[in-house]
C-alpha cells in the first residue's frame, strides 16, 4: 500500500481529476455557446468510474517506457491529467469537442497531449496493446533493439468492450506468441449504454483470460470495505455485497445512504452485531462505505498494481460504480447522461471548488505546494513527452524483375526476395505479416530466407525429418515474419502496432502485410484504425478481382479500389506491370518514413511530404510485359502515364487500371485500324490522381495557383475526344476521369458478385474483355444509346 503522504496526494489528485474532467464536459454542454443545437456529450459517469484507476496508474505505477490505451469514454479524464500536470493549456480544455479543442476520444494525431494509442472504435484500442507488446519483443530480439527499455502495454477498458470480437481474436494470437508485459484493466461498473451488464459476467471473463494464460486479479473491495469486514458482523455484510444483483446495487447507489440503510436493515438487521455495524454510520458514511469498491479506491488500485512482480499478461477486474462520487452515480441512464446545472451547482459546493476557480488546477487543495512537489516527482512524466523520433532507413534501388510474362503478385514476391538476399538496412527493418496466407500471397521466398519470428527458437520439424517442402519454417528471435492466424482484424492491428514502432519504441520498422484482397473488407475497421493513428505500413491485397476466376464470388473483390481511394492515410496503387510495381515499392518504402509538413507538391497538389501507409492491389494473372516509355517511373508513382500517347486530334482514350491491361492494349490496337488517333492511359493509382485533382480544385477555390497530374494528362486532349475506362473492380473507380477536362466517358467494370469460370469467361461476362471495350468505344463514338454515359 502507498505510504501515508503518497496516499494523501493520490486522493487529492483523484478529486482534482474528478472535478476537472466533469467541469470540462459541463462547460461544453451547458456554458459554452451552442451553435447547432445538438447535444455535445462527454460521458461524465464513465470518467467517474475510472478516476481512481487512472490516478493510481498515472501517478504511482507507470514509467516512461509504459504505453497506455485509454478507454474512449475516459478521454476527458486523460486530458484532465495532462492539464493538472501543466502539459495542456486551458483553451484546449475550454474547446473540448469543439474545433481545435481536445478530441472526444484520445487521438495520437489530433490531440496535443501525449496520447500513446488512439481509441474510440471500441475494442481496437484494447487489442492493439497486445500487438504492440509482440512488436516490442520482436525488436528486443534484434541486435539493433537490445538497448530498448521494456515497457508494459496497458489497456483501460469498459466491461461492455468485452462484447467486441476483436478482443477475443487477439487473445488467441497473444497466447500463440507467448505474450508478456500486457495489462488490461477492466472498469467493471456493470453498466453499458443500453442497460446493466448480465449477472455473472465476471466469472466468464476470468475463465476466458485464464484459458489463454493470463493472470486475473479481481479487485472488488476498497480499504473502507475491507476494514469493515473485519468488524463484528462484517462478514455478513461482505456476503450480502457478493450476492447483490448488479441492478439493485446500482439503484441503491443512486438512491443514497437512507435507501442503503433501509435495504440493509431489511435484509441483514438482526438487532445485534450487524445492526450495530450499520447504525454506527451516518447515511453519508454508509453510502461512502457501500460505494468503496476496489476500483473506486485509489489506495487499493495502487497497491494491486504495485504487487505485480512478473511479466505475464494480467487482467485486472476492478469493480466500480459508474458515476462514482457524483449525483448521477448508479443511475441506469447515466452512460450518456449529464449533470444538470442545478446538480453541478450543488456538486461544486460539495467538492469545495470556489466560484470563479473552476478551471484552477489546484482549487480546493489544502496543501498545493505539497501536491506540486509530489507531481514533479511522478516517474511517468519526469522525462517529458515520450514520443520517439526514429532514424531514417535508406532505400536501395529496386530493379524490376525480369521475364517476358509476369504477374504483379509474383513480382512482389521476387522484389522482396531480392531484398532478402541482400544486407541492406531496409531489408533488416522489414517485418512481414500475413493471416495464414503467407505462401499464397507471395511471401514464401522472403520467409524462407529471413525466417519466422518467435521469442524462442523452434526448428522446422518437417525439415529435421527430411520431408521435402518448399517452405522452410524455422522460428527464431532473429526471424522477420510474424505468423498470424486467419483473422484479418489481427493483421491490421499488428500492422498498426508495427507501423508505430518508431514513435513508440524509437526503432523504425517497415511492416509489409499480405491478405486476400476481398478480405480487406473483413479487417476494414482495424485498417481504418491503423490509418487514423498514422501508422506506416504496406499492405498487398492479392489476388484481387474477378481475375481470381476459378475461386468464385466469395474470393473475388469488387469494392476494394474504392476503399483504397476513400481511406485517409493510405496511398492506393494497382499496377499492371512488374516495372511499375518496382518503381512504386521503391518510392513507397521512402514514403512510409516521411513525416514532414511541406504542404502540397506544386506538380501534383499531393501532400507527399507527410507520408503515409501504402496499399497495393495485385493479381496472380501473368501478363506479357509491355515496353514502357522511358519516363514512366514518375508517372507510375503519381498515378498514371501515357502508354500510348495521344496525338493532336485524338478521338479515343482507353484508360485502364490493373490486370485488364492486355485487353485495353489489344482493344486500342483493334480500334486504331479504323480510327485516326487512339491513346492508352495506364492508370496505376486512381486514388492519387483523384486526390491530386480534388486538392487542386480546393486550392484554386481559395485563390491559389495549383496543378494536378490528372489535368496535366487529360487537359491537352481535344474536346471531341471520348474516354472509355476499364478496371477489374467497381467502374466508379475511374468514371470520374471524364470530369477532369469535360470528356464524354463510359466506365466499364464489375458491379455484381463474381462467379467461377476462366478469366476470359468472366471478363466477357462483365464486358471488360477486348470485345467489350471495343463495343463501348463504338457505342460512345457512334452515338449509340448505352448506359452509363457521363459527360
Amino acid at each position: 500500500m502507498p505510504n501515508q503522504p503518497e496516499s494523501t496526494h493520490l486522493k487529492t489528485a483523484e478529486q482534482r481529476l474528478l472535478w476537472l474532467s466533469h467541469w470540462m464536459i459541463h462547460n461544453a454542454n451547458h456554458l459554452r455557446p451552442r451553435q447547432d443545437g445538438i447535444k455535445i456529450g462527454g460521458h461524465q459517469a464513465s470518467c467517474a468510474s475510472m478516476v481512481s484507476i487512472m490516478t493510481a496508474l498515472y501517478f504511482s505505477t507507470l514509467r516512461p517506457e509504459d504505453r497506455v490505451a485509454v478507454k474512449p469514454h475516459a478521454g476527458p479524464l486523460f486530458h484532465a491529467i495532462q492539464y493538472l500536470m501543466g502539459n495542456l493549456d486551458r483553451q484546449k480544455m475550454l474547446d473540448f469537442r469543439g474545433y481545435g479543442g481536445v478530441q472526444s476520444y484520445p487521438s495520437r494525431t489530433k490531440d496535443a497531449d501525449d496520447v500513446d494509442f488512439s481509441t474510440g472504435s471500441v475494442g481496437l484500442g484494447v487489442a492493439v496493446t497486445s500487438f504492440a507488446s509482440i512488436i516490442q519483443d520482436y525488436i528486443a530480439g534484434k541486435p539493433w533493439g537490445a538497448d530498448m527499455p521494456m515497457g508494459r502495454m496497458i489497456a483501460l477498458m469498459g466491461d461492455a468492450e468485452m462484447d467486441e470480437g476483436n478482443i477475443h481474436e487477439c487473445l488467441q494470437e497473444g497466447w500463440k506468441h507467448d505474450l508478456r508485459n500486457v495489462w488490461w484493466v477492466i472498469d467493471y461498473n456493470r453498466q453499458s449504454l443500453d442497460g446493466v451488464v448480465r449477472e455473472g459476467l465476471w466469472n466468464r471473463i476470468e475463465k476466458l483470460f485464464e484459458a489463454f494464460g493470463w493472470d486475473v486479479v479481481r479487485i472488488k473491495y476498497g480499504v473502507l470495505q475491507r476494514a469493515t469486514f473485519a468488524e463484528s458482523g462484517g462478514e455478513r455484510l461482505r456476503e450480502w455485497i457478493d450476492a447483490c444483483p448488479n441492478q439493485l446495487y446500482s439503484a441503491l447507489t443512486f438512491s443514497g445512504g437512507a435507501e442503503w440503510r433501509k435495504r440493509l436493515m431489511d435484509d441483514l438487521g438482526d438487532q445485534g452485531e450487524v445492526s450495530a455495524l450499520i447504525e454506527r454510520r451516518s447515511d453519508a458514511e454508509l453510502a461512502a462505505l457501500m460505494e468503496n469498491l476496489g476500483g473506486n479506491c485509489v489506495e487499493t488500485m495502487a497497491e494491486q498494481f504495485a504487487a505485480i512482480d512478473h511479466d505475464r499478461p494480467v487482467c485486472f477486474l476492478a469493480y466500480t460504480v459508474k458515476g462514482w462520487g457524483t449525483p448521477i452515480a448508479g443511475h441506469k441512464d447515466n452512460h450518456g447522461g449529464l449533470m444538470t446545472k442545478v446538480q453541478m451547482q450543488d456538486w461544486q459546493a460539495h467538492m469545495g471548488v470556489p466560484a470563479g476557480e473552476e478551471w484552477e488546477p489546484f482549487a480546493a487543495v489544502r496543501d498545493p505546494d505539497g501536491l506540486r512537489d509530489f507531481l514533479r516527482q511522478v516517474p511517468f512524466f519526469a522525462a517529458g513527452p515520450r514520443r520517439h523520433i526514429a532514424g531514417w532507413i535508406a532505400v536501395p534501388a529496386m530493379p524490376a524483375p525480369g521475364g517476358a510474362e509476369n504477374s504483379t503478385q509474383a513480382a512482389f514476391g521476387k522484389l522482396l526476395d531480392d531484398l532478402a538476399r541482400g544486407d541492406s538496412a531496409l531489408a533488416e527493418r522489414i517485418v512481414t505479416v500475413s493471416p495464414d496466407v503467407t505462401g499464397t500471397t507471395g511471401l514464401g521466398p522472403w520467409v524462407n530466407r529471413r525466417k519466422l519470428w518467435a521469442r524462442h527458437a523452434r526448428p522446422d520439424l518437417f525439415r529435421s525429418q527430411k520431408i521435402p517442402s518448399t517452405a522452410k519454417w524455422d522460428f527464431a528471435p532473429e526471424g522477420q515474419h510474424i505468423e498470424l492466424g486467419i483473422a484479418e482484424m489481427n493483421l491490421f492491428l499488428q500492422l498498426a502496432a508495427a507501423g508505430l514502432s518508431g514513435s513508440l519504441f524509437g526503432k523504425r520498422l517497415l511492416p509489409v502485410g499480405t491478405v486476400y484482397d476481398p478480405f480487406v473488407c473483413r479487417g476494414l475497421d482495424a485498417l481504418n484504425y491503423a490509418c487514423y493513428q498514422d501508422a506506416r505500413f504496406m499492405i498487398a491485397g492479392t489476388p484481387s478481382g474477378v481475375t481470381l476466376a476459378p475461386e468464385g464470388g466469395a474470393h473475388q473483390s469488387i469494392s476494394t479500389p474504392l476503399i483504397g481511394m476513400a481511406q485517409d492515410g493510405l496511398a492506393s496503387f494497382e499496377p499492371a506491370f512488374a516495372a511499375e510495381l518496382a518503381a512504386i515499392m521503391e518510392w513507397a518504402f521512402d514514403y512510409m518514413q516521411r513525416d514532414g509538413e511541406g504542404g502540397a507538391d506544386p506538380r501534383t497538389s499531393l501532400a507527399d511530404d507527410s507520408g503515409g501507409a501504402v496499399y497495393l492491389r495485385l493479381t496472380t494473372r501473368p501478363i506479357e510485359q509491355a515496353a514502357l516509355p522511358d519516363d514512366f517511373r514518375q508517372g507510375a508513382i503519381d498515378g498514371g502515364y501515357w502508354l500510348r500517347p495521344p496525338g493532336p486530334n485524338c478521338e479515343v482514350v482507353i484508360a485502364y487500371q490493373g490486370a485488364v491491361a492486355p485487353e485495353a492494349i489489344a482493344a486500342a490496337g483493334f480500334i486504331a485500324e479504323s480510327r485516326r488517333d487512339v491513346a492508352v492511359l495506364a492508370v496505376t493509382s486512381a486514388d492519387r490522381l483523384h486526390a491530386g485533382w480534388t486538392a487542386a480544385q480546393r486550392a484554386r477555390r481559395s485563390g491559389a495557383a495549383a496543378n494536378c497530374h490528372a489535368e496535366t494528362l487529360l487537359s491537352p486532349l481535344p474536346r471531341h475526344c471520348r474516354l472509355v475506362t476499364v478496371i477489374d473492380g467497381h467502374p466508379a473507380t475511374l468514371s470520374w476521369l471524364g470530369g477532369v477536362a469535360g470528356h464524354r466517358t463510359i466506365a466499364l467494370g464489375v458491379e455484381q458478385f463474381g462467379q467461377t469460370g476462366t478469366i476470359s469467361d468472366l471478363y466477357h461476362h462483365y464486358g471488360i474483355d477486348t470485345a467489350g471495350i471495343v463495343g463501348a468505344v463504338s457505342a460512345l463514338t457512334d452515338g449509340a444509346r448505352l448506359a452509363p454515359v457521363m459527360g
